[in-house]
């Protein structure tokens, strides 16, 4: 049966191939450039298929695949390599969703039928990797992010990533909140924000309106509620939306009032916090006791085809990555109802902001 997938999904089995061609991981800095002397060797590939499991072991210039125990056959790696390098090329080509008979081929020849994994886990591949700097081999699970595809978001949307805030600081007449309500241009909850605060009206952040969300953000930091509503004001009354250059802003007002006698990087540490947890297990509407799922960090393929490692290990480059190429977005407002001035039964005056994080 033909598979079809989009880049994204495709970019999955680029990376199969791609690793077990290479037979090792790269690391990557901040900036998304691989650093050359950091890499792990790669001694198998992990995967479940429906009801069986298969390792695809690395011995010299051998991958070995197995299933259930038993040998299934033996190819050179440089069969994996070049099936890699033939899908790059067509990934690059290809727009919406295609399908790749010639690697179909071969996926089947190595019993590689899923193209994706389950979009309920964080992690998309398994890798057992030699770490050279404490002689470990660990079995960790990698999150794929791809530039190939389309930017991928890091946080979704929904209602339960809303943010209720009062207004106050000017009596808005009936006329004044319809007035803002109506204005509907293409940048419509940042032109209503900026409106509120040209008027007199100033923000202040009532509450995250989902419990379970909210309780997963103070499980992270007993303070990210309110450092995070900080950063969606900021965001929605300018226009921009790069974490990073929105978290320096917020750190220079220091609305917490911490204390900044020895330059300590209080908003970076705790925004970075937030990124690693959602990228490797925190979801909003899930309860999150702090566990990771993809324990491992990420995997991101580069335009170019590279492959570079973002491990939980390298802690330091994984948090600069997240936080160097991530930014705000703004989802829809009608769909997960924010963006309007509204009095709550309190007979307060109020206004929602929506928080979704994507990469750049």
């Amino acid at each position: 049966m033909t598979k079809t997938a989009n880049k994204g999904e495709w970019s999955e089995i680029y990376v199969l191939l791609k690793l077990l061609g290479e037979k090792k991981l790269y690391a990557g800095d901040g900036e998304l450039n691989k650093i050359e002397d950091l890499f792990y060797p790669i001694l198998k590939v992990l995967r479940q298929e429906q009801t069986n499991y298969y390792e695809y072991t690395l011995e010299d210039d051998l991958v070995i695949v197995s299933g259930n125990g038993e040998e299934l056959l033996r190819k050179s790696v440089a069969d994996f390599l070049n099936q890699a390098n033939s899908l790059l090329e067509i990934i690059r080509k290809s727009k919406g969703v295609f399908d790749v008979p010639e690697i179909e081929l071969f996926m089947s020849e190595i019993h590689c039928n899923k193209i994706k994994a389950s979009s309920q886990q964080k992690k998309d591949i398994t890798i057992v990797i030699h770490d050279l700097r404490t002689g470990m081999t660990p079995m960790l699970g990698f999150s794929i992010k791809s530039q190939l595809g389309g930017n991928s978001t890091l946080f979704n949307a929904g209602k339960t990533t809303n943010f209720t805030f009062t207004i106050t600081g000017y009596d808005f007449s009936d006329a004044e909140i319809e007035a803002v309500n109506s204005i509907n241009t293409s940048s419509k909850i940042k032109d209503r924000t900026t409106k509120i605060k040209e008027l007199g009206g100033t923000f202040k952040f009532k509450m995250m309106d989902d419990a379970i969300c909210r309780n997963n953000f103070i499980l992270i930091d007993s303070y990210l509620p309110h450092i995070m509503s900080r950063i969606l004001v900021e965001s929605n009354q300018s226009s921009m939306k790069n974490l990073k250059e929105l978290t320096e802003i917020i750190s220079k007002q220091n609305p917490l009032n911490y204390d900044t006698t020895y330059n300590q990087r209080f908003y970076e540490h705790k925004v970075k916090n937030f990124l690693v947890a959602t990228a490797l297990g925190m979801v909003p509407h899930t309860p999150w006791n702090g566990e990771y799922q993809a324990n491992g960090g990420y995997l991101v393929v580069k335009e170019d085809g590279d492959v570079l490692c973002y491990h939980f290990y390298d802690r330091n480059l994984f948090e600069d990555y997240l936080y160097c190429n991530t930014k705000l977005e703004t989802a829809s407002s009608s769909r997960y109802e924010f963006g309007k001035l509204y009095k709550n039964k309190e007979g307060e005056l109020c206004f929602k902001l929506n928080l979704q994080v994507r990469f750049k």
